[in-house]
């Protein structure tokens, strides 16, 4: 009988991708979803905050069986060598060993193993265990260097994946039933790069393959949405949402945090963006050192000119050896969590708004259930619950009537 694995995967869409290659890896040892009947334990980390960090340590010192615990992901560079020599984990092994899984699995003694961040991935992953949408890691790294971001030094620089390579992936998962594919990676917009391809002409040949009803993005930057890029916003297929990273809508600011983006620009792109039709979400991080009040009032009234119907924000987490680690002065940090409800609040009325002017049908993929109800997302990434005493379960539905409640769409089919 083989012993059995259990995988928990932690942060980001890249992640879950790589934990499915681990999976599809797998020859000596059978998957469980079931942690307690575990023989081992394969932890893919996230260390883009200090909190990421502290959930991934409070998950390991909550595990109560007997199995061997294993540590990969961005967290394996950071806090990798620390939890090993605590000996709170059997083993830790960099994204570039993922493929070896069953190696690194069967090692009797302990070990840490980093890897290589010039590592590209070849694996073909033709199915996902459990999900009704397919993930597909374009490429990894990134160029990039804003001062407050610990990821390039754990993923490494910029680089793309073949193109054929992923065609042939989305061909295989498409055969399978997988209908949305979501194009993942650290910097997704990077995508070509150096390779005389881009992302935009990507998804075109994405596009052309059958069974591919709609193609996601993971976050891109406002200098990726090129003329080129402009060319696919009224395709069918794209998703009418779009995820652009701003991290902040000070000028003061976002010099500080050595971003690209500027403010009066990105207003322009998301006006334009908006006037399509499209929901559109960004990154944001509050209580960077340097972010006065004077900087904030600022912040969030252009925040407030935008048209945002999504943001994932942040409180800012120190991270050493960056250069923001070492900016002054710092901000309380309840200050920093005021802020983040501030503009989370801002944003979410944005989204009901949205959702209550909108008058097109809803495209929805049903994804899961839950107590008797399911769930999917739009068009416009916006959660929809379904009440249906039929099994709608990974069914695709077009929805003209429904109800706009705070948190979600809600429907009878």
């Amino acid at each position: 009988m083989k012993k059995k694995v259990y995988f928990k995967t932690f942060g980001c869409r890249t992640n879950l991708y790589d934990s499915q290659v681990m999976m599809s890896s797998l020859q000596e040892y059978e998957i469980t979803e079931n942690e307690e009947e575990a023989d081992a334990i394969v932890i893919n980390s996230c260390t883009v905050t200090n909190g990421a960090d502290t959930h991934v340590r409070s998950y390991i010192n909550h595990i109560k069986s007997d199995a061997k615990i294993f540590l990969t992901g961005c967290g394996a560079h950071t806090k990798g060598e620390s939890l090993l020599a605590e000996k709170k984990v059997h083993g830790v092994f960099g994204q570039s060993e993922k493929q070896k899984i069953d190696f690194m699995l069967t090692q009797e003694q302990p070990f840490y193993d980093p890897g290589d961040l010039n590592h590209i991935d070849e694996m073909i992953v033709d199915d996902f265990v459990g999900k009704s949408r397919a993930f597909i890691k374009i490429q990894e790294g990134c160029n990039f260097r804003c001062s407050y971001c610990i990821i390039p030094f754990v993923r490494g620089d910029a680089r793309s994946m073949d193109e054929e390579k992923i065609l042939e992936q989305i061909s295989k998962l498409a055969l399978n039933g997988f209908g949305e594919f979501i194009l993942t990676g650290t910097n997704v917009g990077s995508y070509g790069h150096g390779r005389g391809t881009s992302i935009a002409r990507l998804m075109k040949r994405m596009s052309q393959i059958r069974g591919v009803r709609r193609i996601r993005l993971g976050s891109v930057e406002p200098i990726q949405i090129t003329d080129e890029f402009k060319e696919i916003l009224d395709e069918s297929w794209l998703e009418r949402h779009l995820h652009i990273a701003l991290q902040h809508t000070s000028p003061t600011m976002l010099k500080l945090m050595n971003r690209r983006n500027v403010y009066k620009q990105d207003r322009e792109l998301f006006e334009f963006l908006a006037q399509k039709g499209f929901a559109i979400g960004t990154d944001f991080i509050t209580g960077h050192p340097g972010e006065s009040e004077e900087i904030w009032k600022e912040a969030i009234q252009n925040a407030q000119a935008l048209p945002l119907t999504h943001i994932h924000p942040f409180s800012y987490s120190k991270r050493d050896g960056t250069p923001s680690a070492t900016m002054k002065p710092e901000v309380n940090g309840r200050i920093a969590k005021e802020r983040l409800h501030e503009i989370e609040s801002l944003v979410k009325a944005k989204n009901i708004a949205f959702r209550k002017a909108s008058q097109a049908p809803l495209e929805v993929l049903v994804e899961s259930q839950k107590e008797g109800l399911y769930h999917g997302l739009d068009q416009h990434f916006n959660k929809i619950v379904l009440e249906s005493n039929e099994d709608l379960l990974g069914n695709w539905l077009s929805i003209d009537n429904y109800e706009v409640r705070e948190e979600y769409n809600y429907a009878k089919v």
